[in-house]
């Protein structure tokens, strides 16, 4: 598995709750699949997860190797350190509290599941150019926002096909 999928992912409010959005964008060798979308009222946390949610499901094929760049201490907290516990304790916090999020953590612990995922933080906005361009994304799809929620969207039919 020396060739790999690689995922950046952002996620924006304007509002926290407020309005939305989501980015991710997928590289595999020269191909390069931009995907979007967002919601009228969510927080930034459940676009984060969201962003990675979508990315990994337009993945066609179990068992890829993937690295998932994140600027979302809490995906990559949750994923590396939380999400285990809250299991064991139902979907509890250690302090006995529901999880929040729990849908998507649920979500996103059966997709991680069926790939080989390299998780990796990086700062965000420091130039990190798929990280900015899934920033950019997310906030093109809050400006996009109307009264109906957009579906994620795909901007590379023939990228989509190379990364199945």
């Amino acid at each position: 598995m020396s060739e790999y999928i690689e995922i950046y992912t952002d996620g924006a409010c304007k509002g926290n709750p407020g309005k939305g959005g989501w980015g991710a964008v997928l590289r595999y060798r020269q191909a390069v699949l931009e995907l979007f979308g967002g919601e009228l009222e969510t927080t930034n946390n459940r676009m984060e997860l969201t962003a990675v949610i979508k990315a990994l499901e337009a993945l066609k094929r179990p068992g890829q190797a993937i690295r998932i760049f994140s600027d979302s201490r809490y995906v990559l907290g949750g994923i590396e350190e939380w999400l285990p516990g809250w299991k064991a304790r139902g979907w509890k916090t250690a302090n006995r509290k529901p999880v929040l999020n729990q849908d998507l953590w649920q979500q996103l612990d059966a997709l991680s599941q069926l790939h080989h995922i390299e998780w990796h933080w990086v700062k965000g906005h420091s130039g990190v150019a798929g990280n900015e361009r899934a920033d950019e994304l997310a906030n093109q799809a809050i400006a996009g926002l109307s009264a109906e929620p957009r579906a994620a969207q795909a901007e590379d039919k023939a990228a989509e096909e190379r990364l199945a």
